[in-house]
């Protein structure tokens, strides 16, 4: 079983109800599967098979797609499109929206509480999903980015650590969760700094990418940002000095990953793809 195939069902046992249709509308809609792959991969590279990873991995897409349900809202980003397709609040209605991340956040945990892991990984992966999605996570990263949203004297430095949680959270969260799983607990804070580093690579790429793309490539609005006046590393810093940053954050990136004890020639694969993605 493919792990699409795999979370298409994941909400099979909910109650059939316009949030639940609103929650797999925005769950289903087609998108890169970054972060489930990352558990999956990490969890092979362990020596685990990747099946063994499907429920760790659908319970972080669920958070993942939750937060892009809410950042997508009228008091946040308004945005209206997203994955290629009407965000959720546009589908449905905001009061959908809003209660459909609500009900996609509270599944991922009932999901993992479900799956057939021992105790001991379940309360591994329910503690790090928690910490690293929560108020000192991915919750702080958006904070601080609607914060500084209009801030003409917004810093680099504020910058890095709106990324590294907002989107580095989750990315240590995937890598985390796929080694306990696979029971290698030890690698988790190592694997921890890889992913920071990976979703700040992820956030300077994606500001490039809102220069120089285009919303059919993305799949997403693109250039709002530059309408807006949102701090970005490239209002910041300027083009060629975040390509400079973004190639240097790579290179720590890779000297981290061949640190690891376990077999990393699949994260190196995707990590390559990511750092080569258009969209």
């Amino acid at each position: 079983m493919t792990f699409d195939a795999y979370l298409e069902h994941s909400l099979d046992t909910l109650t059939d109800s316009r949030v639940k249709e609103a929650m797999q509308y925005s769950l289903m809609a087609p998108g890169k599967r970054l972060r489930p792959k990352l558990v999956i991969l990490t969890a092979e590279g362990c020596g685990v098979e990747g099946v063994k990873a499907y429920p760790a991995a659908a319970a972080l897409e669920m958070i993942h797609t939750y937060s892009l349900i809410h950042d997508d809202l009228p008091a946040m980003d308004d945005d209206d499109l997203r994955r290629g397709r009407k965000t959720c609040h546009v589908q449905f209605d905001e009061a959908t929206a809003i209660l459909a991340g609500d009900g996609l956040l509270t599944e991922a945990f009932s999901h993992l509480a479900q799956a057939d892991y021992s105790d001991s990984v379940k309360a591994g992966c329910m503690k790090v999903l928690a910490q690293c999605a929560g108020a000192d996570g991915m919750v702080l990263g958006q904070i601080l980015d609607l914060t500084n949203e209009n801030n003409p004297d917004c810093t680099y430095e504020t910058l890095k650590q709106i990324h590294i949680n907002k989107t580095g959270r989750l990315f240590s969260c995937a890598l985390q969760m796929g080694a306990i799983v696979a029971g290698e607990t030890d690698e988790c804070k190592h694997l921890e700094q890889i992913g920071l580093l990976l979703g700040l690579a992820f956030q300077i790429q994606d500001d490039l990418l809102d220069i120089t793309s285009t919303s059919e490539m993305m799949g997403k609005t693109i250039g709002k940002d530059e309408a807006s006046h949102k701090s970005t590393t490239c209002s910041i810093l300027g083009i060629e000095k975040s390509r400079l940053l973004f190639e240097e954050v790579y290179a720590e990136l890779y000297q981290q990953l061949g640190e690891c004890s376990f077999d990393t020639a699949q994260l190196k694969a995707i990590f390559d793809a990511m750092k080569n993605r258009q969209r």
